[in-house]
């Protein structure tokens, strides 16, 4: 750092010191004025250092200050962007509930709608089991009932109702494409029998005794059971071993209401 005016000054009056200091050795005679004058221009030269040491001090804070300024301006500039940044995602999330808000209230909407829709579901599923072939009749009664059972319960949302009822409607869609046997018990003659009941899809509903001396069909348009021939019997026993997975899939042939003799794989 460069020397201040006041350390400039102490340092010509050092020389013009020294300058009259051989004079006066020479002389003898202005020894003690001398003297005086150098510890003068000492004194002022101390006094300059302790003022330049000083300016240092002060000047080493003013650049501490600075780059703390800096520092904050930086940070400063910082938070501003991060703050830009939050403001877009709040107004991003206040658009979001505004659209959530609409959303709710169409699904309040809906949900006034669908419930009378099940409902008619419902009714229109009872009324398909009622007029299908009758198989597994306890099952799907029960089914049913449950359904109309759940309609009333506050407990289950509308979406696991609406849910359900379609799982029921698809129950009785897969009827339509599988093979199934079951045992049951069927009326014949005035008297309880148990019975094996095998099912084709819709196509055919077959009974045979455990003995397997009386076999039957039921006919959907007569709405009644037929007895069967016993040249029957041999397929009906594949056909159930099969539906049992007793045995691995093949030609069968069973009887198809309203014609005498059919075959499925």
């Amino acid at each position: 750092m460069k020397l201040s005016s006041l350390c400039k000054a102490s340092f010509l009056l050092s020389i013009s010191a020294s300058t009259l200091l051989m004079p006066a050795m020479a002389s003898g005679q202005q020894t003690d004025q001398l003297t005086d004058v150098v510890d003068a221009g000492q004194k002022i030269t101390e006094s300059a250092a302790k003022s330049q040491q000083k300016v240092n001090t002060f000047t080493e804070q003013a650049q501490t200050k600075l780059q703390q300024f800096n520092t904050v301006t930086k940070e400063l500039d910082g938070l501003n962007v991060y703050n830009q940044q939050m403001q877009a995602q709040l107004d991003n999330q206040m658009t979001e509930l505004a659209q959530l808000a609409e959303s709710m209230e169409q699904v309040s909407i809906i949900e006034r709608q669908i419930s009378p829709l099940m409902a008619r579901m419902i009714s229109t599923l009872e009324e398909f089991v009622a007029l299908d072939v009758p198989f597994l009749p306890e099952e799907r009664a029960k089914r049913i009932n449950d359904l109309k059972t759940m309609m009333t319960r506050a407990d289950i949302a509308v979406s696991e109702k609406f849910r359900r009822v379609l799982e029921a409607y698809q129950i009785e869609v897969d009827y339509g494409r599988t093979i199934e046997a079951y045992s049951g018990i069927l009326t014949l003659d005035g008297q309880e029998t148990d019975v094996d009941f095998l099912r084709v899809g819709r196509v055919s509903l077959v009974y045979q005794t455990r003995d397997g001396s009386r076999l039957g069909q039921w006919q959907q348009a007569q709405g009644n059971w037929q007895a069967l021939s016993q040249d029957y019997r041999l397929g009906v026993n594949k056909a159930l071993r099969i539906a049992r997975k007793q045995l691995s899939p093949d030609l069968i042939f069973v009887p198809v209401s309203g014609l005498t003799t059919s075959s499925a794989e």
